[in-house]
């Protein structure tokens, strides 16, 4: 079966699993710009032992261009595990990353979030450049 066929999408709106890429929707070229990717925007996610985000990836498609660039991969950790038991650590990570990253041209960031129980989902955001 094709990855594709695994991945989810829906709108993050009404969905807690969906990836919410935050970014302008015009930068200019070849200036650094910033980026908030997070899941659970509008109805938080879990973040538990048993129930939580293990990853956020991000990829840019540049326009026209067939392949797209793996921009990086974000991996939270802690979730509340401990030796006394599940959630009774003292550290939980948030399935939030802030980043910086520059292009030279017009393209689509897509964002790819596992959830432990739910699988893989996905949600992208078109972008602009100007001179």
């Amino acid at each position: 079966m094709p990855l594709g066929d695994w991945i989810q999408t829906a709108d993050w709106k009404a969905e807690k699993h969906a990836p919410v890429v935050d970014c302008p929707d015009e930068v200019v070229v070849d200036t650094p710009f910033t980026i908030n990717v997070s899941v659970g925007k509008e109805i938080a996610h879990p973040n538990t032992t048993e129930h939580h985000v293990s990853w956020i990836d991000v990829f840019f498609k540049p326009d026209g261009v067939k392949f797209a660039h793996h921009v990086g991969r974000f991996e939270f950790k802690a979730h509340g595990e401990s030796v006394k038991g599940a959630n009774q650590g003292p550290a939980y990570t948030h399935p939030n990353v802030t980043f910086s990253m520059q292009v030279n041209g017009a393209g689509t960031l897509t964002a790819l979030a596992l959830c432990n129980i739910h699988g893989l989902w996905e949600s992208s955001k078109t972008i602009q450049v100007s001179l």
